[in-house]
């Protein structure tokens, strides 16, 4: 492609150097320098020139070649993609049914599970269960037994505190005998002072009775003998006063109440 080139440039100055026709636009150029120019440019053209111009010539051909090559493309490509889609969806399936299947797999796996756990806590509840009876019945039969010991202590403890109580039944027994005797022998000397004062006091009444007649005489024998009327009333009621007091027990009982 560069020997065209220089061909070209060297045309190009051949016809910028010929010589002018007088008149006109027109050029006188040297014949044989421009053939051999344009040989030269003929010869440098590629073969691809050449192809191409062949292609130019069959463009119908090959624009109909293209045509049927892109239909034939388009229908294998529809018809891989319609393949490929069938074999997509087919492949989906399968990926759906294998998840499927995994997914009951797992389900079964996880029922199993859990139903081997449910089983393990029920085991594991009804040991716990047992063994808990078990250690509340160790734990009642300990307790009963603490019980029958505290009372047996307690009855142990009660008989010596009634023992004790016994005692203590008998010391208030002899401190009661004890002190009914001594209000006994207070009682006695009680009614032996009584008695002592009451003879005393009966032997003093005798005296002053007898004093109080021998007055009383008097007085009478007084007022006989020419005592003014009221006097006289007084003296009575005197009298009766002493008759009244006189005659009230004559043991002297009343004069020590």
């Amino acid at each position: 492609m560069y020997r065209v080139f220089e061909s070209l440039d060297a045309l190009v100055t051949i016809v910028e150097e010929a010589r002018s026709v007088p008149m006109t636009s027109n050029c006188v150029v040297p014949r044989g320098d421009v053939l051999e120019l344009l040989d030269d440019v003929r010869e440098a053209f590629p073969g691809e020139l050449d192809d191409a111009q062949d292609v130019l010539d069959r463009r119908d051909d090959v624009v109909a070649d293209a045509e049927r090559e892109a239909e034939e493309t388009r229908s294998a490509a529809t018809s891989e993609a319609e393949e490929t889609l069938q074999n997509s969806r087919t492949e989906a399936e399968r990926l759906v049914s294998e998840a499927q299947e995994e997914a009951a797999r797992t389900l079964a796996e996880a029922r199993h599970e859990a139903e081997r756990t449910v089983a393990e806590g029920r085991r594991q509840y009804a040991e716990l269960t047992d063994r808990s009876r078990d250690e509340a019945e160790r734990m009642t039969h300990a307790g009963r037994v603490a019980h029958d010991r505290l009372v047996a202590d307690g009855q142990n403890e009660q008989a010596r505190l009634v023992t004790q109580s016994e005692v203590v039944r008998a010391a208030h027994g002899e401190s009661a005998r004890i002190v009914d005797g001594a209000h006994a022998e207070a009682d006695r000397q009680r009614r032996e002072c009584d008695a002592y004062v009451d003879s005393t006091l009966g032997e003093l009444e005798n005296a002053l009775n007898g004093a109080l007649g021998t007055i009383s005489r008097g007085r009478s024998q007084i007022w006989r003998n020419g005592a003014p009327q009221q006097q006289q009333q007084q003296y009575q009621q005197q009298q009766q006063q002493q008759a009244q007091f006189s005659g009230r027990s004559g043991t002297g009982m009343d004069l020590i109440d």
